[in-house]
């Protein structure tokens, strides 16, 4: 057989097993091994005995999102609140009076100070609108001149403005409350999207990852404009859409359809639309919010906080009703829910859609599942759902979470090992940009289980290497209906993979571990550390 590419000299995980070499031909696996060394190719790329393991494949990533935040103040470092007013002056220095400053990754939970507020956003950037971004995103910080642009008398449901001791509001707007700024914001210009999607690439591809699923296009929170499928499309017109993309559709866009055919968007497209390098996913809901922001709907109080149990984001009965008519449209559903109360109201809803209209392999999905106890686990299971956690969450915001949740709640919070034990298939993500999103630390932080104070958080729910690797590549995989194109090294399947310096399934060389090179279809992608390798 004469084939484009042989990938040889190398240690790859095919299956469960290690063999020596990847055959390509028109961008697909057609032998592995001693097959592989034995055809005839255009071409051969001496890999020097690196570890070849599948595409890294994000199940929850913010990709747009992400590559726009590479342009705005960076506030993740910081450990006081009057290092995020400086950072904010120093920009200001460079903007015009009147101009946007947008910082992001700010965490109240690990800085001194807590939230910042317009007060001091005033002071740090007057004659400015400015505007910072929480690390959860599921709240927002903006400063007087944006404030008094905002329709305070009409805040969403499923939203608030919080109110300092003086009554006024401090600048902080949490969940829908956000969307006050969308006539200030949105929608996002698809050109800047194109250019956010093509930055957010090329460090995917420089981390591993060839496959993601975006958490929300469109509308409601995360989506950034009525058209941004169009970017996408536009992206790969243009050859930028650098990894495989499903993308989630936000309910906040489903609609009766004119012609009585359900429920969905125009022309009856659904889940599943696409081809193998952009395709539409599921629907995106949101019930609740998050943990340490501590707006997620919880069964008891947050700790410290004597009456807060968070809140739903829609009506309990608006929440069940799209659900309901989201699965009889034939549609996979992806449901952001992290209190163990909304997890609840989720799978009864799921439960009560899939009894009025049974559909078997519908892989509809619980977006982080953040607090579990275990009875809501075994309905999880039985209802054959997939629990969509953050491995990466607990090293970088897990301290924030146990202080809200308490000592005796943090034993359920983002399960990974019950999850599997209980028979669940297990994707890996990251929800980028709300933590690192490389999946390498994912990895790491899915076997150790500490935060980044170093303490142990749920040290039962650790998996072995070979467990996590196989949630962020096979796991994926499945939670996208792909597993028969993705997620394994095997003929037949798309040709992506990533190329490690040290073997991910040992737990002693894992934190040694470093992408050498992508590829995707047969082709080098990105490459730092193969002499022999040409993208």
């Amino acid at each position: 057989m004469r084939v484009d590419v042989v990938f040889e000299n190398a240690r790859v995980l095919a299956g469960q097993k290690w063999t020596s070499a990847v055959a390509v031909l028109h961008g697909r696996i057609v032998a592995l091994g001693e097959d592989a060394e034995g055809c005839s190719a255009r071409e051969r790329v001496d890999l020097g005995g690196a570890f070849v393991v599948p595409g890294f494949h994000d199940a929850h990533n913010h990709m747009a999102w992400f590559g726009q935040s590479l342009d705005e103040v960076p506030l993740g470092e910081c450990k006081h609140v009057d290092e995020v007013y400086a950072a904010i002056a120093e920009r200001a220095a460079r903007v015009p009076p009147g101009g946007w400053i947008v910082g992001s990754g700010y965490d109240q939970n690990r800085l001194i100070g807590g939230h910042p507020t317009r007060q001091g956003l005033d002071r740090a950037a007057p004659g400015h609108l400015v505007r910072l971004k929480h690390t959860s995103g599921h709240m927002t910080v903006v400063g007087s001149s944006v404030l008094e642009r905002l329709d305070l008398a009409n805040v969403p449901v499923g939203g608030d403005v919080v109110l300092g001791a003086d009554g006024s509001p401090t600048g902080l707007l949490r969940e829908q409350a956000q969307l006050l700024l969308r006539p200030l914001i949105y929608p996002t210009p698809v050109e800047t999207l194109v250019t956010a999607i093509d930055r957010a690439g090329q460090r995917y591809l420089a981390e591993g990852i060839t496959s993601v699923q975006e958490a929300g296009i469109g509308g409601g929170l995360v989506g950034e404009s009525p058209a941004e499928l169009a970017a996408y499309q536009l992206a790969r017109d243009r050859g930028v859409l650098r990894v495989r993309s499903t993308v989630m559709v936000s309910s906040a866009v489903l609609h009766d359809l004119s012609d009585g055919g359900g429920f969905g968007l125009d022309l009856g497209l659904r889940t599943g639309l696409g081809d193998e390098w952009l395709r539409i996913g599921p629907v995106k809901l949101f019930a609740d919010g998050s943990l340490i922001g501590r707006t997620a709907a919880m069964d008891e109080d947050f700790a410290g906080e004597p009456g807060n149990r968070g809140y739903f984001q829609l009506p309990e009965d608006e929440l069940v009703r799209t659900i309901a008519r989201a699965h009889e449209a034939g549609w996979q559903i992806a449901t952001h829910a992290i209190g163990d109360r909304a997890i609840s109201t989720v799978l009864s809803a799921y439960e009560a859609a899939l009894a009025k209209h049974p559909r078997p392999g519908h892989r509809h999905r619980i977006e982080h599942c953040g607090v579990l106890p275990p009875k809501a686990l075994s309905r999880l299971a039985a209802l054959g759902l997939i629990p969509v956690p953050q491995g990466r969450f607990v090293s970088e915001i897990g301290d924030g979470m146990a202080a809200a949740l308490g000592p005796h709640r943090v034993p359920w919070c983002y399960r990974l090992r019950s999850f599997l034990d209980a028979g669940c298939v297990l994707p890996g993500s990251s929800d980028r940009p709300v933590v690192d999103g490389a999946p390498l630390l994912g990895l790491l932080d899915m076997v150790r289980r500490r935060t980044s104070s170093g303490r142990p958080f749920g040290p039962e729910e650790r998996l072995t290497a070979a467990e996590a690797l196989r949630a962020y590549t096979f796991g994926s995989a499945y939670a996208a209906f792909r597993e028969h194109e993705l997620g394994t090294i095997e003929p037949g399947k798309l040709a992506d993979f990533a190329v490690l310096s040290a073997d991910p399934t040992d737990e002693e060389c894992l934190p040694e571990a470093l992408v050498l090179a992508t590829v995707v279809g047969g082709s080098l992608a990105y490459q730092r550390g193969i002499p022999d390798a040409r993208p």
